[in-house]
């Protein structure tokens, strides 16, 4: 893209905010982990935009979705902001500044990698600083649950929100060039629809969805 802010890049910004914001909206009736960790898929937009537009748009599709979300629907005040913009950042941001040196399915894959082991660590950290002053618990408290509450869960949330960018990247970056909005690249000419992509996705979604499960208790 020639034009950093030129309108179709702000179209597309635009809506990449929309989309995610209704995935939180959407998801609201899911059952929080451990009574207060709730999951949801806007990372999967997020990390998508960051994907096609770079790092930068990520976090600005992270700060706008968990503003609208703050001041919508959100219960947990300004620790749930930060806390949002930190976990999706910490996710897309990696994962989007990797796939921009590597365009290739293998630059995808480990670009998700790295940003899921980056937020579940990230998150570890943050977790341990700010969840005290919002629970009104001791710091000990919380770090006896680092390694069996918090990390499952930020390692099963990145690893289904990384399960949906696999299954939808490639449907949601054609259906953009085809608009006319993102302009053809390199790669999108090489290849089109890939049975291996889409199976190694749906392990993906299928595994950390059923550890889901079992984080919520339903296995």
């Amino acid at each position: 893209m020639n034009s950093r802010f030129s309108t179709k890049y702000i179209t597309c910004t635009a809506m990449f905010v929309v989309i995610a914001y209704l995935a939180v909206l959407a998801t609201r009736g899911i059952p929080n982990v451990a009574g207060f960790l709730s999951y949801d898929p806007k990372d999967a937009v997020i990390v998508i935009a960051g994907f096609i537009f770079g790092p930068l748009t990520g976090v600005i599709v992270s700060v706008l979705t968990s503003f609208l979300e703050f001041v919508s629907v959100s219960k947990t005040g300004l620790y749930g902001l930060l806390m949002n913009v930190v976990s999706t950042c910490a996710f897309a941001v990696p994962a989007a500044w990797f796939y921009q040196r590597r365009r290739t399915k293998q630059g995808a894959l480990i670009g998700l990698g790295l940003g899921v082991l980056s937020m579940a660590a990230c998150m570890m950290l943050w977790n341990y600083i700010i969840t005290p002053f919002y629970m009104g618990v001791e710091r000990e408290v919380v770090a006896a649950k680092l390694a069996t509450v918090f990390l499952p869960f930020n390692l099963v949330k990145g690893g289904i929100n990384a399960g949906l960018a696999l299954l939808l990247y490639k449907p949601v970056v054609t259906a953009l060039r085809k608009s006319g909005l993102v302009e053809p690249s390199k790669e999108s000419r090489k290849g089109g629809f890939s049975w291996g992509s889409l199976l190694l996705a749906l392990a993906v979604l299928v595994s950390f969805g059923l550890w889901f499960l079992v984080l919520i208790g339903v296995l």
